[in-house]
């Protein structure tokens, strides 16, 4: 039988690497490495052996799609921001049975799922940022789940997470789901970047306000609350691939029968004219 040890909702922010790097960024993203790093080390210690991250940056127009290759490996920059991510190495251990049986009880579910094991499909740095900082010496088996879902509804993502944990419960090992995606996410007008300090402001003060309840919500255990305005949040606060990864996330978690306790681990902050915060749900 396995277990799903540990589940979080993580940013994956560019500038936490060239917050590592020499330059005016240095440093500037450090309780988010920190926070990255803390629940590596925790997972670690909880005997975690895979895990499955939601990667809002993995855009599917129909379906739903499972990255399940045997094996990770390649040298990444990110077509967004070439300037932020560039030849970036990684090295991953994958777990093809998790992702096909994920596939199959999703599709059981009316949700239509493939899990793909094609050598070039390639990860995307909603995956490889957070297993740079959590995972460095490359100890977890990874599948990716793509969660920019750009047709799809909110409840059959829920659906998907249910499966996700079903499948955990046959699967052969300790597993940490991770929603890799921000809070808000309506990155400023290129025009008004650079003289609101784009790098480290909101865009939208509205937006920061939602977080923040959001954020309030969740350490108070009101979920079925959250869940409750999760649709609208996602639309009017433009959350970052829709919120599916969310959906996911908390579909797994029992949706609003999910009674953990919600740890923030990076206190929230703004990147680019988004809302960005590290939370772990205890299961």
């Amino acid at each position: 039988m396995g277990e799903m040890t540990l589940a979080a909702k993580v940013t994956h922010v560019p500038t936490m690497l060239l917050s590592e790097q020499p330059g005016k960024l240095e440093g500037c993203r450090q309780p988010a490495i920190d926070g990255h790093r803390e629940l590596g080390r925790r997972a670690r210690a909880a005997g975690v052996d895979t895990v499955v991250i939601l990667d809002t940056h993995w855009l599917v127009n129909a379906g739903f799609h499972i990255n399940s290759n045997k094996h990770f490996e390649g040298v990444y920059t990110s077509h967004e921001f070439p300037h932020f991510i560039q030849n970036l190495e990684y090295s991953h251990p994958g777990a093809p049975a998790l992702g096909d049986a994920i596939a199959a009880k999703a599709t059981e579910k009316g949700v239509h799922t493939l899990s793909h094991q094609v050598p070039t499909l390639d990860l995307e740095y909603g995956t490889l940022v957070p297993l740079k900082f959590m995972d460095p010496d490359s100890q977890f088996k990874v599948v990716s789940v793509a969660a920019w879902c750009t047709v799809h509804n909110l409840n059959d993502s829920r659906v998907l997470g249910e499966a996700i944990a079903a499948a955990i419960k046959e699967y052969d090992g300790k597993v940490m789901v991770v929603a890799s995606g921000s809070l808000s996410h309506q990155i400023w007008e290129n025009e008004l970047y650079e003289a609101n300090n784009g790098t480290f402001t909101i865009s939208r003060e509205f937006h920061k306000q939602v977080d923040l309840r959001v954020l309030q919500l969740w350490e108070q255990g009101k979920y079925a609350t959250f869940l409750k305005m999760l649709p609208e949040y996602a639309k009017f606060c433009s959350g970052e691939g829709g919120m599916h990864d969310t959906a996911m996330l908390f579909g797994a978690l029992g949706w609003d029968k999910y009674q953990g306790k919600a740890e923030v681990l990076t206190p929230y902050f703004e990147s680019s004219g988004t809302g960005q915060t590290n939370v772990q749900f205890h299961v």
